[in-house]
């Protein structure tokens, strides 16, 4: 192992966390022998090193899923339930050391550490129960020639790509429904943070996974190791969580193979409130949405519209909150706000605020990178946005509340849909019907109709338009795995 920080102590004499490639049941070096630094954003020291896979490892762990495909989609569903809820017992079990494994190599709270554990676990309960009650059909053609049989049977190796800022829950809402399914997978972790993720395949092994079912492969290369597990001749599936940037490149090696194709891609999440909203239960779900993981989230609040008449206390009551917000590392117990992942995602969010402060916008709190160790942005929020400013139009990923003023609800609904993405909106509104019926006009997968929640294992989560393709978790995460048979017979 190459575990080289002391903060790591607490997790390791508690949860095995190894650093090599996981491959047929075995882990093993990369073959070129080489490693990479995990970081720990808070002061940029080295946490530990993980192998680092280039494409003919890649190419070794599909051949090892492909090995174990068939006996694994043979064995009953009740067989992968057991251990899937194994897998959730020791998920809960160890939650406090995954919690901080998660922020020493990601920066979030502890607090917000401890809700992804949870989260995370609840895919494996979800799906152990969900796998069990999948149903085929029976009926008759309408000629009354033969009958109609319609089953569900597992797609094959599929190929796991998950993002950093969700190490833990990201990983196990594609494992989950993946092996429930009866599919073996390559998972690939997100450089940044791949520790978490090799801790739950480590905790699968325990659970009794048989070799090759889940392999993970860690990489500094993930183009090529994708585009290589992409192209092997085994692969059916892939599900990618990311940058909708990458995703259009991923969809494109897809295609050549065919490959039946799960993305959850990027946003620019609305976040509305009407005159007649509970400005109070507004505030509230502002926090939840906008400051969640620090605003690294795809379902961030990202653009704040507020009617006139509640604009400027909406303001004094987010500007109050945001102030509040205690910044600092994630293992100390007070922080509420942890650092950005790395410099380049402070860079990012320094360059919308001043692109927007620049055309006009006024910065009533925050607004520039924090000194001293660490990649750390303060919360920031700003007033006066014109609708040009590129923080309206683009993925801020940071703790940025920029707020709109506007006095019509056509005009929102058109300023709302007004972009590419369509993964998820806010509305806050005193009248239900009123909600509803707006939530009609709006072009995403998931509203929060009055909650600044969404996220939920038994909830089908995706988005429209650059925001996606297909849903994970609920009955419809598992169907994303399988592939649908049409038997005709008679008797």
């Amino acid at each position: 192992m190459s575990l080289t920080d002391a903060a790591l102590r607490p997790v390791v004499d508690t949860v095995q966390v190894p650093t090599e490639l996981l491959v047929a049941g075995a882990w093993r070096p990369a073959g070129s022998g080489r490693r990479i630094e995990v970081r720990d954003p808070a002061n940029d020291t080295v946490l530990a090193s993980v192998a680092d896979a280039d494409s003919r490892d890649a190419g070794t762990a599909v051949d090892a899923a492909a090995a174990a495909a068939a006996d694994w989609a043979a064995t009953s569903p009740r067989f992968r339930a057991d251990l899937l809820m194994r897998t959730f017992a020791l998920m809960r079990e160890r939650s406090d050391e995954l919690a901080l494994l998660i922020t020493l190599e990601n920066g979030k709270s502890l607090a917000d550490a401890r809700a992804e554990v949870a989260y995370a676990a609840e895919f494996f309960r979800w799906y152990a129960e969900e796998g069990v009650r999948l149903r085929g059909q029976l009926g008759h053609s309408p000629s009354g020639a033969n009958r109609l049989l319609v089953a569900h049977q597992p797609v094959g190796v599929s190929v796991l790509v998950t993002p950093w800022n969700f190490p833990a829950a990201m990983a196990t809402r594609k494992i989950a429904p993946a092996l429930a399914a009866g599919c073996t997978a390559v998972l690939k972790p997100a450089a940044e943070t791949p520790l978490t993720a090799l801790a739950v395949a480590a905790l699968l092994q325990e659970a009794g996974l048989p070799a090759g079912v889940l392999n993970v492969v860690t990489t500094s290369e993930p183009g090529p190791v994708v585009e290589a597990m992409l192209t092997h001749r085994r692969t059916r599936m892939l599900s990618f969580t990311g940058s909708t940037e990458v995703g259009r490149l991923l969809l494109r090696t897809a295609a050549d193979s065919v490959l039946k194709c799960g993305m959850e891609l990027g946003g620019n999440a609305p976040f509305v409130v009407l005159a007649d909203a509970d400005i109070e239960s507004a505030l509230e779900g502002a926090m939840v949405a906008k400051m969640r993981n620090g605003g690294q989230a795809c379902t961030a609040a990202n653009r704040f519209f507020v009617q006139g008449p509640v604009h400027d206390a909406f303001v004094e009551g987010l500007v109050a909150r945001m102030a509040a917000v205690r910044v600092g590392p994630g293992i100390d117990e007070s922080t509420q706000c942890g650092p950005l992942i790395n410099p380049a995602a402070v860079a990012k969010v320094d360059q919308l605020v001043r692109d927007a402060i620049d055309r006009g916008a006024r910065a009533l709190l925050g607004g520039r990178p924090l000194d001293g160790p660490g990649f750390f942005y303060p919360p920031t929020v700003l007033v006066d946005v014109p609708p040009d400013a590129r923080v309206l139009h683009e993925e801020v990923f940071g703790p940025v509340a920029p707020i709109v003023r506007f006095e019509q609800e056509d005009e929102v609904l058109a300023r709302v849909n007004d972009t590419v993405f369509g993964l998820v909106s806010y509305l806050y509104t005193g009248d239900l019907a009123r909600g509803l019926r707006l939530t009609e006009g709006i072009e995403s997968g998931m509203v929060g109709l009055n909650r600044g929640l969404v996220s939920d294992p038994a909830a089908p989560f995706g988005g429209t338009k650059q925001s996606g393709l297909g849903r994970e978790g609920s009955t419809e995460g598992l169907l994303e795995f399988m592939e649908t048979q049409y038997v005709a017979t008679s008797w």
